[in-house]
């Protein structure tokens, strides 16, 4: 390993990243799911709860009915589980709090007024609805990345928290792709899907208004211009992880993190995108399988130190 800082903040700022893309992929998915239910007099409420808390990995309850306020409960609100909004920001805070001195001073002023004006949002939500609450974490998602990209200097600490992001992206479209492709009756119209992705206005001025399909399909997988397709996250990934330990090697790639993110992108780079449809399911489980094979691997190789510091990496 070749970068130079600490282990122990080479991991703050990795699951720092993943933490902020968290809660705001997770706010975006809960306000179309929201909208929607809202919105349709005939939505089965228990069913459409359910099939949020499957998307996004929450154990459904037993035995109980799931209902909006239950799912905005454990996905939004609660501050223990770091697979909810409330508990993402939380674990980002925590982090970022212990190594300030190597993120700047507008990273850190940022994510601590997010945190202490939550609670004023929640109350606003409970008002008006949870739009208003949901809006302001991916606004301030999105002002804590901004400010990362032109406050921080392009080294392997921003580099650390570009890849966390990176890797969390992917795993959050390739769950709402699988849950898209469920058939169930929770399923989320293809439009809706874009917009949960923040996407839909980026692909009508690519495509235009028709969204078939494999046009949204194709977009979101194998884009290489829109920053939040998978092609683009894990062409990302792999260049941070290319910087940060280039290696020596004239044959293969010595390094155990890049390699599951090569393959699968050079997988991607040359797919048929009129083949797409076929493959999609087994290719959204390799998705998912090879996020959970770079984390470990980053992990193993960037991480270990004598005292590690227990993260709660699922969800």
């Amino acid at each position: 390993m070749n970068t130079g800082l600490l282990s122990r903040i080479a991991e703050t700022l990795y699951w720092t990243g993943r933490y902020i893309e968290r809660a705001d992929d997770t706010a975006r998915i809960i306000d179309v799911y929201m909208h929607r239910m809202l919105e349709d007099p005939h939505a089965d409420e228990d069913a459409d709860c359910r099939g949020l808390l499957a998307i996004l990995g929450v154990p459904s309850p037993d035995g109980q009915r799931a209902d909006i306020g239950l799912a905005l409960f454990k996905l939004a609100y609660d501050a223990k589980s770091p697979s909810a909004v409330t508990g993402a920001v939380l674990a980002a805070r925590a982090g970022v709090r212990g190594v300030r001195g190597v993120v700047s001073s507008e990273m850190w002023e940022c994510l601590n007024v997010t945190w202490h004006g939550l609670p004023a949002q929640r109350r606003s939500a409970e008002r008006i609805g949870p739009h208003v609450y949901l809006r302001f974490v991916s606004e301030r998602a999105a002002l804590f990345f901004g400010l990362a990209d032109s406050t921080m200097s392009h080294d392997d600490a921003w580099r650390f928290l570009v890849l966390g992001r990176s890797l969390e992206r992917v795993d959050m479209t390739a769950r709402l792709l699988l849950a898209r492709l469920s058939g169930t009756q929770y399923e989320l119209g293809w439009s809706m899907l874009l917009r949960a992705c923040g996407a839909h206005e980026s692909f009508i001025r690519t495509h235009g208004w028709a969204s078939e399909p494999q046009r949204v399909t194709e977009f979101l997988l194998l884009d290489r211009l829109f920053p939040r397709s998978v092609m683009h996250a894990l062409s990302t990934a792999e260049e941070c992880l290319t910087a940060m330990d280039p290696g020596p090697e004239r044959a293969g790639d010595g390094n155990p993190a890049r390699r599951p993110i090569g393959q699968l992108r050079t997988r991607l780079e040359y797919a048929d995108p009129g083949g797409l449809a076929g493959q999609l399911p087994e290719l959204l489980g390799a998705l998912q399988e090879t996020c959970g094979q770079a984390s470990d691997a980053i992990t193993k190789r960037y991480f270990q130190y004598a005292a590690p510091v227990t993260w709660v990496q699922e969800g």
